[in-house]
Formats: structure tokens, sequence, C-alpha cells
């Protein structure tokens, strides 16, 4: 078997998705048994560019995890012949990367301008962003609270209507360029929120009495990338000195427990904590907006994708929160009325043990700022479509979505502290 795994190895150790074709890329998904399994994996991994999906890093595959990950057209048949050999339980999840990736864009609102159907490019999020507060201005307004490392202005919308005092609850969406659901479910809410306000008692309430900053795309200039250059790219673009690689993973670079457990100080990998906490542009302007509103920031939700999992604190320490109780019992609640609407399915719990450990993550420095309802959204679905998830599934997804966050945010609006 080694062998084998040699031979695989020198075919092209560093391969880079230059013509980023995926004609014939494959996504697998295996079940490592045992030590030895794991291993294998491992050695797999160092020998040619293995994307991992689910866990976003080799170095947190354990025995008897689902582990879901990606390799190049040419190679795929000789990780079969590898994974067969090696007695490892396996299924092709994606058969032909390219086919799933233009399958995605399924909606019937095939239309130049912006859609909550269908995902939209970054000009055109920036554009409605921008009108949503024009058509809206009793309830939405829009400001800039930073630029990103390629200097994209990163836009903030308010939502709620104006009065003193008020509380609020701070959410963001596209920490990782190639998770698109994620943005399309900030938008959503938005929409939502405008939409129902004055009709939907709840809303109302809410919207009265707290307000919304939605942060729509943290990783802009990842996000632009997806669309131009690599579907598949997840970090920031900086440019860090001493590397050719690119890029930061914008939530392994927050002060919280950083560069430990689940984060590499490697930079091409794709869990690269960066240089030093806050060294991107992206999540130091979003640290430093929540600092100066920690008087009135009581929650912090961030949306990413997928598994179906509603996470909350420790990820970088098995430690548990000191409200773990009180947090548990919500994201059970939230998750109940997600799956209310079309029965989805998720998991909660805290971040570690619920899904692995990882360091630097925003919802963990959230917390340790002393915003005690912090949590984290893995949204659809659970590896079928992984990353290309179709989008016909954006409206019952961001549905679904909504129960859970409205659940959230209503508890909050109960327990204000």
């Amino acid at each position: 078997m080694w062998a084998l795994l040699v031979l695989i190895g020198a075919a092209s150790v560093s391969a880079h998705l230059q013509d980023l074709s995926f004609d014939g890329q494959k996504v697998f998904r295996v079940i490592p048994q045992n030590d030895e399994q794991v291993e294998i994996l491992n050695f797999l991994a160092s020998i040619m560019e293995v994307d991992f999906w689910q866990p976003d890093s080799v170095t947190l595959v354990r025995p008897k995890m689902q582990v879901d990950f990606r390799v190049e057209a040419e190679k795929s048949f000789k990780v079969e012949d590898l994974l067969k050999e090696s007695g490892m339980e396996y299924q092709v999840l994606i058969d032909n990367l390219q086919a799933a990736l233009d399958a995605q864009f399924d909606s019937q609102a095939r239309t130049a301008s912006h859609s909550y159907v269908k995902y939209n490019n970054w000009n055109t999020i920036a554009d409605w962003t921008a009108d949503i507060a024009a058509q809206n201005p009793d309830l939405v307004s829009r400001s800039v609270i930073g630029e990103t490392y390629e200097g994209r202005p990163m836009y903030l919308l308010k939502v709620g209507k104006s009065s003193a005092n008020k509380k609020a609850i701070f959410m963001d969406c596209g920490f990782h360029a190639r998770e698109w659901i994620s943005p399309a479910f900030c938008q959503w809410f938005v929409k939502e929120a405008v939409e129902t306000y004055g009709k939907d008692t709840v809303m109302t309430t809410l919207l009265d009495k707290l307000d919304f900053y939605v942060l729509p795309v943290v990783n802009i200039d990842g996000y632009v990338y997806t669309w131009t250059n690599d579907r598949m790219w997840r970090k920031t673009r900086s440019k860090s000195a001493g590397t050719t690689c690119i890029g930061t993973d914008p939530n392994r670079n927050f002060d919280a427990g950083w560069c430990t457990l689940g984060a590499s100080d490697y930079p091409c990998s794709s869990t690269y904590c960066g240089s030093a906490p806050e060294s991107e542009k992206e999540t130091k302007a979003l640290a430093d907006f929540i600092r100066e509103h920690l008087s009135t920031i009581k929650a912090y939700l961030t949306i990413h994708s997928y598994s179906q999992l509603l996470l909350f604190p420790y990820s970088y320490t098995y430690n548990l929160p000191s409200n773990y109780q009180e947090l548990n019992s919500i994201a059970k609640a939230a998750a109940k009325e997600l799956a209310s609407l079309y029965n989805t399915k998720y998991t909660y719990g805290p971040g570690a043990t619920t899904i692995y450990p990882a360091a630097g993550g925003s919802d963990d420095w959230a917390y340790d700022q002393g915003i005690k309802y912090s949590f984290t959204f893995e949204l659809r679905d659970t590896g079928r479509h992984g990353f290309l998830l179709p989008e016909s599934q954006i409206k019952p997804t961001c549905e679904e979505t909504f129960l859970a966050v409205k659940y959230i945010a209503n508890y909050v609006l109960e327990h204000l502290y």
C-alpha cells in the first residue's frame, strides 16, 4: 500500500489548480476506523493536494469521524484504489465537481439584478446594501466599518426602529469565501425583517426594542475570488511576508486561544491563523466595531456552512462556558424551531466537542468579550452538496434558519443583561 501512496505522490506534490476547471474532481467521504487509517489520510495529505471540506484540516481527523475531502481528477482513481486497499469505508459524495458547480445555479430567477433566491456576486450585494437602506430609511441604515485587504468597503447594515438606548445583536455572514449560502442568509434576514415589520408581532417587537447589526460578507476579497478564479477558495486574499501562499483563515484569526488547537501557523494551510491575532484587516474591522459597541451588543451570531450544526463556546478549549446550561437550552429550542418547518435536523452543543477543536474563532472571542449569547450556525447540508448547495435550497434554508435566529433574538430580548 505504501508503494501505491508514494506513486501517487510522485505524480505531483504541488499541482495547483491553475486551469480551475473542476472537471472530473471528486469529493470522497471516508470514516477511518482506527489510528492506522487516520495515518493513511495524513500521509495522503502530505504527498498531494487534498482539500478537506469536513473537518477543515487533516490534523483534526480522528477515528470514527466522518471526513469529506476533494481530490484532483487525475488522482481520484489512485485515491480510490488506496481507500479500497486500506479497507477504509468510503463513498463518492460528488462524482464530478464541475457538474455539481454548474448545477448549483438552478434558480428560476435568472435576472441580472439582485435576487434573494439566487447567489449574488459582491457588486450586486454591495448595490443591494445601498438600495435596501434607501428604500427603508426608517428601518435600515448603512455604514462602512473598514476596508478589506484589496481595498473594498465593508458595509454594515443596522436594522431596527431608531430610539434611544437600544441593545443590539450582531450577525455576520461570509467568513469563509466558498460558503455561499451564508451571505445569502444575511440578505434574506434583512429582507424578512423589513417585510414583516408591522405584520409579524414578534419581529415588530424585536425591531422596536433591538437593533440588528448585519455584516453581509466578512471576507469580501475571498468571496469575489470564488466568483472570478476559484470557487473553492476559503481564506482571505492577503499576502504574508516570506511566503508565496495567499490568505489567512479569518475564523482562526481572533484572539481566543489564538493559533493553538485546530489552527495552523503554516501560511499555505487552509486553517492558517495569520501572523498575529487580527492581522487581517477584515477581522480587525469586525473586532474593533464590536469592541466599540460592547455596552450595547448582547448577542453575537455568525453564519457558516455546511453540516447543520448550532454551536456555542468553546471551540479553543474543551472547558465549558459558565452559562453552559443556558446556552445549551437555547440551542436546543432554536434547533427545534428550525426543524419545525422542513424537519431539517440540527445537532447542537459546544464547538470543540460537537464538531472539532478550532482556536481563534469569532464566536469564542465575542463570548470572551462578555457577549454571553454567542452562536455559530453551520447551515445546510450534511455533505450531499457541501459548499455547492443548489440555489433551489436557498429559500428553504433561509426560512428555517430565520426561525431559529428569531427565537434566539427573542430570548435575548427577554433576558437582557
